[in-house]
Parts: structure tokens; C-alpha cells; sequence
């Protein structure tokens, strides 16, 4: 077993005024036989929907940790669950990391136990959205953008500017955008607003997507209530969006590269682009529930979540970044390129998700994202 010694060590979270007890681990014993984790859609991957893609049923055989995935399609609803509690890990993004720890349902990580540890990319090793108090709550796992998805027979040529899914306009087959263009079911979405309207409107002074002044909030909340008379759906369902893009007449949105690459498999005419503006994304994080059932599971988990077959399949199955570089140099299943189709050397493009804060470097302070989490569900209601 996982010799566990609890420290009644009191830190500051950050500006977050909470505090979280540490957790100092040993060693890593014999499985515990089960390993309960929170996942995005295609994430862990056990050969069912292509048996090319698998780096779970190794795990299982070698450790004896069978796995068990609950699949979550937005960071709330991870949030969510790991409230509920009943799980061991969660693959967090930025936009949910912080609320995790903040929350104290996730730990703090002896990296020592992460053999693999010093193979994570540096710009990741102490990121802020997992790194608290000097302390690692979870471990890298993948990362990328939020790419602009669109149709190919309505785009001769791929669109420079996140404009077609947020302003009125006539497409270039010569009908409206009106009822074709999807947004994203979730408060985080009003930071890819944002991210249009620095470009836009520079005049606002937006420097820092997740960090808005209430002037600057008007300005990004009534660009959002303009794109709802446009929207055909909020989505956050992969599934449904993909077929929303194959029989609903949808032609742009906001999506992962997940349902690019399974669009392109479907043979649908879908590619995708980081328009003029840039992107916001995701780093997301491997983190290990405070009451986790299975520790020494989830510790082989974290191990193995590095190794480069791990890396390699999930960074081309799911069309993210592995965060271990020489996995790049590791050939796919699928034979691809995939680090250079992914945006490997876009990571300085892209603006990560992370939970926007009250207090932050504007002098007169942020709108946080409690603010945030009640207009966006307004606008979705058209309100």
C-alpha cells in the first residue's frame, strides 16, 4: 500500500483565501485492483472504437487496475463529479484545476513517484494552473487549441477570422452564417469572445483574455448576445456536434480537434484552422482526488499516462500535444505527423484555459468567474 502521511500544514491558495491540508507520499505498492477516472471523450482509450488506439488494456494487464471511465464534456461538469465524489483521477483543464484545488477535492503529487516525471515538456512542469503553493496537484497530460472546425464545400478556402462564427455575414457560398454557426456550452467560452475582440477592438484594452474589466466584460457579453441570434446550437456533446456538422447543415464552430480528426474519418468534408486571432486551449492536468480509493492505481496510472505509446496514441487519436517532447519522435499508429499537424510549435499562440480570478494584474480588479458562469447561462437563455 501507499504509506500516506498526513501534514496539517496550512498554505494559501494562490489569491483564493483557502487552504488544503498536504499529503506526503512514500512509496508505491500493489495495485489496489480498480482505478476510477474522469475523462474528456477519447482520452482513454481501450481499442473499441479502433483497435489501433489502445493504451488502456496494457495498463490493465500489467497492473491489475482495471479502469473505469466517466467520460465529462465540460470542465463544470468534471467539477461536478469530483464534488460528488467517487473517483480517483480527473484529466483537468485549466479552467477547472484550480477550482479542484481550491475545492480540496484533489491532492497534492510526489513526483518522486513519477519515474517519468523529468520527460514532461519545462514549460509545463510548473504551470500555474496545476502548480500551488510550490506544490504539483496532478501531472501533464495533453494539451492544444480550440480550433476553428469548418466545412469544406462551404469554405473553398479555410476562414482567417473567427468573425464568421461571431458577426453577421454572408458565408462565401452566399448564404448567412444565421442558423449554421455553433458556440460552445460553457462560461470559459466568453474568454474566446474576448480573445476575437482584442483583435477587433483594441480600443478596449484587452490584454488578457481571462482578465476583464467590467468595461471590458459589456463589451464581450453583448459581442456573445449578438453571436446567440446566430447560433444554431450551444454544444458540448462531440458526438452530437459531429453529426449536427453532417445532417443539421451546421458549417462553423469552435471545437476540438477530436471531432476534426473523427469527422475525417467519417469522410465528411471538415477541416480546421487557428484563424488571425489565435486560440484559447486546453493544458490539461492528470489529478488525484483527496479521498482517491485507489491510490497506488492511480500513481501506475500517472506513470504510465507518460510513457510515449500513451503520449503518442492519445495526441493522434484525439488530435491534442503530447506533453512529453521526444514522444514527437515516436511513430503514431496511424502514421502521422501528428506534432506538426497538432501545433506543437503554436504552444506560445495559444491562450489556456484557467478560472478567471476577482483579483488579478488589472489595478481595478477582475469580473470573476462566478459572473461569468451566471451571464453565460443568461445569454444561452437568450436573456
Amino acid at each position: 500500500m501507499i504509506s500516506i502521511r498526513v501534514k496539517s500544514t496550512l498554505v494559501a491558495i494562490l489569491a483564493l483565501g483557502v487552504y488544503s491540508a498536504y499529503a506526503d507520499t512514500s512509496k508505491v505498492g500493489a495495485g489496489e485492483g480498480s482505478l476510477d477516472v474522469v475523462a474528456w471523450p477519447g482520452y482513454l482509450e481501450s481499442g473499441a472504437s479502433d483497435k489501433n488506439y489502445d493504451w488502456v488494456t496494457g495498463f490493465e494487464k500489467e497492473t491489475g487496475c482495471k479502469v473505469n471511465v466517466k467520460t465529462a464534456a465540460t470542465s463544470d461538469e468534471m467539477v461536478s463529479l469530483m464534488n460528488k465524489g467517487g473517483y480517483d483521477l480527473v484529466t483537468a483543464s485549466g479552467d477547472a484545476s484550480l477550482r479542484l484545488v481550491a475545492g480540496k477535492k484533489v491532492q497534492p503529487i510526489n513526483t518522486a513517484l513519477v519515474p517519468s516525471w523529468n520527460t514532461v515538456d519545462p514549460r509545463l512542469q510548473n504551470a500555474p494552473w496545476h502548480t500551488v503553493g510550490g506544490k504539483h496537484y496532478g501531472v501533464p497530460y495533453q494539451w492544444g487549441p480550440n480550433v476553428l472546425m469548418y466545412n469544406t464545400n462551404t469554405f473553398k478556402t479555410a476562414p482567417t477570422s473567427w468573425s464568421v462564427v461571431f458577426e453577421p455575414q454572408n458565408l462565401p457560398d452566399g448564404k448567412p452564417n444565421k442558423g449554421r454557426i455553433q458556440a460552445y456550452d460553457g462560461p470559459i467560452y466568453i474568454a474566446d469572445a474576448a480573445l476575437y475582440l482584442m483583435t477587433k477592438n483594441p480600443a478596449l484594452g484587452i490584454k488578457d483574455p481571462y482578465e476583464l474589466n467590467e468595461k471590458q466584460y459589456a463589451a464581450v457579453l453583448k459581442l456573445l448576445r449578438q453571436q446567440k441570434t446566430l447560433t444554431h446550437r450551444y454544444w458540448h456533446d462531440v458526438t452530437v456536434q459531429m453529426t449536427d456538422f453532417k445532417k443539421e447543415g451546421v458549417v462553423a464552430s469552435g471545437a476540438w480537434p477530436y471531432q476534426v480528426n473523427a469527422s475525417k474519418t467519417d469522410k465528411q468534408p471538415i477541416a480546421s484552422v487557428i484563424p488571425a486571432e489565435g486560440a484559447t486551449g486546453w493544458a490539461d492536468t492528470t489529478m488525484m482526488a483527496t479521498g482517491a480509493k485507489h491510490p497506488n492505481c492511480a500513481y501506475k496510472w500517472l506513470e504510465h499516462s507518460l510513457a510515449p505509446a500513451t503520449q503518442v496514441g492519445v495526441a493522434e487519436w484525439f488530435g491534442s500535444n503530447p506533453v512529453v517532447p521526444t514522444a514527437c519522435k515516436t511513430k503514431a499508429p496511424g502514421g502521422s505527423d501528428f506534432c506538426s499537424d497538432n501545433g506543437f510549435a503554436r504552444y506560445t499562440e495559444i491562450k489556456f484555459w484557467r478560472t478567471p480570478q476577482a483579483k488579478c494584474s488589472l489595478k481595478e480588479g477582475c469580473v470573476p468567474y462566478s459572473r461569468w458562469t451566471k451571464d453565460y447561462i443568461s445569454i444561452m437563455g437568450g436573456r
